[in-house]
């Protein structure tokens, strides 16, 4: 029987691309993909992807555990991670965390007894012992976006530290003084790093980060309304908030319209992770924007690569600052120029 190394064979190119060609991955040459349809051609060659699993003991088939699939950052990465797996021949299957470690677990247990090829995670914690065994129990694996310290997986990441620096150096150039942070949860790593580059970035400035303005939250809204309404509460409240992930940011500007507040007039908001519904708030939100369906390909690009044999590598990508106009910046000249027709109209 005809098998796809037979057909890299007689295309004199390498599995992973007849792969791609089959599955119509956009990223292939046109010469590739007419050396491997003349070679399927020649061959005869008519995947079964039954019989393949059984000759090879793979199922094709990765699993991707995410943390909350409500918050629509990891709803995005979910999207490019099974996008780029089809177009590599794998199938995913899901599974939700919901920021919690015991659901984590759960999924890394029933997907490990699927027989899946490779795990993706986006850790919840700072490892349950069942991650530790897969990871160190050679489970091809990949962290993206988050991570635990100290094991030897590739890790896909943005360069939070780098966006958070712009951001406080944006809020200072604004006139900024009093910047507090609704940070993510101490046991995950983006929970600790971003807090950590925020107090390093105002230490830049000369600028404190006493406690009273910082905040625990735990990425859900209800605890960036919670943190929020204490920031509020201070005698001497901050000029401006950054919460450390986008559902945390819509809590926080629920606290503020809450108490009858205005941003930006009464106290600045930021958030990383920007999201489509940012640009609908009144005023748009000014955020950090990771590349996430990237970060989603590059992810499950890796993970391929060490199922298939191929040393796989971390990779870390540039995220960005979206300037909008909830710190206090200035309008555009494209909005000025509508706020000027409209008050001659």
């Amino acid at each position: 029987m005809t098998s796809i190394k037979d057909v890299a064979a007689e295309a004199g190119l390498s599995v992973a691309t007849v792969s791609r060609v089959l599955n119509d991955h956009p990223s292939v040459s046109p010469d590739a993909r007419t050396r491997v349809l003349a070679a399927v051609e020649t061959l005869g060659y008519r995947p079964n992807a039954v019989a393949r699993s059984l000759r090879t003991d793979q199922t094709h088939t990765l699993g991707l555990v995410i943390s909350d699939v409500l918050n629509p950052y990891f709803t995005e990465l979910a999207r490019s991670v099974e996008e780029e797996a089809r177009a590599l021949g794998y199938s995913v299957i899901i599974g939700n965390a919901d920021e919690r470690p015991d659901l984590q677990d759960h999924h890394v247990r029933n997907l490990l007894d699927r027989r899946i090829d490779g795990l993706l995670v986006s850790p919840t914690d700072g490892g349950s012992p069942l991650m530790l065994d897969a990871a160190r129990g050679g489970t091809p694996m990949v962290f993206v976006d988050r991570w635990i310290p100290g094991v030897d997986v590739p890790v896909v990441r943005s360069d939070g530290p780098a966006a958070v620096r712009d951001l406080v150096a944006h809020l200072h150039g604004l006139g900024h003084r009093r910047l507090a942070i609704i940070a993510g949860p101490a046991a995950t790593t983006t929970g600790s790093e971003r807090v950590e580059a925020f107090r390093a970035a105002l230490g830049e400035y000369g600028i404190p980060l006493p406690d009273a303005y910082t905040g625990q939250g735990d990425f859900q809204a209800e605890s960036g309304r919670r943190v929020t309404e204490g920031f509020l509460d201070l005698p001497e409240p901050p000029e401006a908030v950054f919460a450390a992930d986008n559902l945390m940011a819509l809590g926080a500007l629920d606290a503020i319209r809450a108490r009858g507040l205005r941003v930006p007039d009464d106290v600045a908001l930021a958030a990383f992770d920007d999201i489509p519904w940012f640009v609908h708030t009144d005023p748009p939100i000014t955020a950090i924007a990771q590349p996430t369906g990237e970060l989603g390909r590059a992810a499950v690009r890796a993970l391929v690569d060490r199922i298939e044999g191929r040393p796989p590598e971390s990779v870390t990508l540039p995220a960005r600052l979206v300037v909008r106009r909830s710190c206090g910046e200035p309008p555009s000249p494209m909005q000025r120029s509508t706020s000027v027709q409209r008050s001659t109209s």
